[in-house]
């Protein structure tokens, strides 16, 4: 495959991104039309939010599992299996009427979800030449950036301006464009040689890695224990109204794919230095968060700073992760998917408590918390397994 990489429509490295985009925006998407749900299948709040927990528990149990299972399969055929299920589930998602239905139908992609993530970066750093494999890999994450910035808004502006239907249709149309790019620009990728079972687990029994798996739930944890009540953060102590909430995600989104770029470049001069960084920048954006946070003006310039960092965590933490699951990536990057939610749901669920037992405007002090978990985890691996560390390597 390297050595027809010149050959290679450059647009494919753009339709595995918006194939990541698809399928972020079908994950968390939904939460944005929540209160639309509980009308339409007149249930409870509760009820409607295991939309959003069962997708996020079947990733992260069923990621590197099934990730195993499908190891020795042609790569277009799981990137396209994976893709049209997404298509598919919109679809159910918009005409059911059926509460029961549409909960299957968040559990059937979400087994799918982690596969397609990690194989859509394995194939995006495999298109293109070694030296080029990160920032490949950092375009694919755009998609995950994108996805995580624009789907609720995206989603949640169709629902209120068209329909509920309009809105689960944008995910399927998506989901089908696609689709039909792998389809027509991606080479057939059967598996050479494919890895053993064992071959592919036997990298849990590295401590480094373990290390670096605690650094992946620390990073998310600090991002998503903030930014998971960034709304109610801008609402209640920067007391911004809808609308401004609004160009704040927008701009927050946009800003997010500038700094997941620039993050990509910074780890392909010097992967060590940059995974080191992030946690401490990430913890003196949350100190700019939480100083600015009452002054609307200095608030607004703190949001492009929050953004442009908060993108790196992303990315830094993949790259991170995948430095000691080299000898089977695909499995690694189903690791990063799994304790990357696990992440998320830590975060928030402490979050959570930190608003309720101390008020919205000291939730700031869960995500610095957890910054510095993660920045202990990787001064440790570095001090017991530096001899490890390298100074650039691929990404996957």
């Amino acid at each position: 495959m390297k050595s027809k990489s010149q050959q290679v429509n450059p647009l494919l490295i753009l339709i595995l991104a918006l194939g990541v985009f698809a399928i972020i925006t079908t994950e968390v998407g939904i939460i944005g039309v929540l209160p639309l749900i509980t009308e339409k299948f007149n249930i409870t709040a509760a009820q409607a939010g295991w939309l959003v927990s069962i997708f996020a528990l079947v990733v992260a149990v069923s990621g590197p599992f099934l990730t195993l299972l499908v190891s020795g399969i042609n790569r277009k055929t799981i990137l396209l299996t994976a893709v049209l299920l997404f298509a598919i589930s919109n679809v159910v998602y918009a005409y059911t009427t059926r509460f029961d239905m549409m909960l299957i139908f968040r559990i059937i992609p979400a087994i799918f979800h982690p596969v397609f993530f990690s194989v859509a970066l394995v194939t995006g750093a495999k298109l293109v030449p070694p030296e080029k494999s990160s920032q490949a890999v950092a375009k694919v994450f755009t998609g995950i950036t994108a996805g995580f910035s624009f789907g609720v808004p995206l989603t949640s502006y169709l629902a209120e301006r068209f329909s509920l239907e309009a809105a689960f249709w944008f995910g399927a149309v998506v989901s089908l464009i696609a689709f039909v790019g792998i389809w027509i620009w991606l080479p057939s990728m059967p598996v050479q040689e494919r890895m053993s079972y064992g071959k592919q687990i036997s990298i849990l029994r590295k401590p480094a890695l373990w290390l670096n798996i605690a650094t992946v739930v620390f990073i998310f944890a600090a991002m998503f224990s903030v930014y998971s009540y960034f709304a109610e953060y801008l609402g209640q102590v920067t007391q911004m109204g809808g609308s401004w909430i609004s160009v704040m995600l927008l701009a927050f989104g946009v800003i997010m794919i500038a700094g997941n770029l620039v993050f990509g470049q910074l780890l392909h001069r010097n992967i060590p230095r940059t995974v080191l960084l992030f946690p401490v920048l990430y913890m003196a954006a949350y100190l700019l968060v939480f100083y600015a946070g009452s002054y609307f003006i200095p608030m607004i310039i703190t949001v492009f700073v929050w953004g442009a960092i908060h993108s790196g965590g992303l990315i830094v933490s993949q790259t991170w992760l995948t430095t000691e699951s080299q000898e089977a990536p695909e499995f690694g990057n189903s690791l990063f998917v799994s304790f990357s939610n696990l992440g998320i749901t830590l975060g928030t669920s402490i979050g959570g408590w930190f608003i309720a037992q101390l008020g919205i405007h000291q939730v700031i002090w869960s995500g610095i918390i957890f910054g510095l978990l993660a920045l202990v985890s990787i001064v440790v691996k570095k001090r017991f397994f530096n001899s490890r560390s390298r100074r650039s390597i691929k990404t996957v």
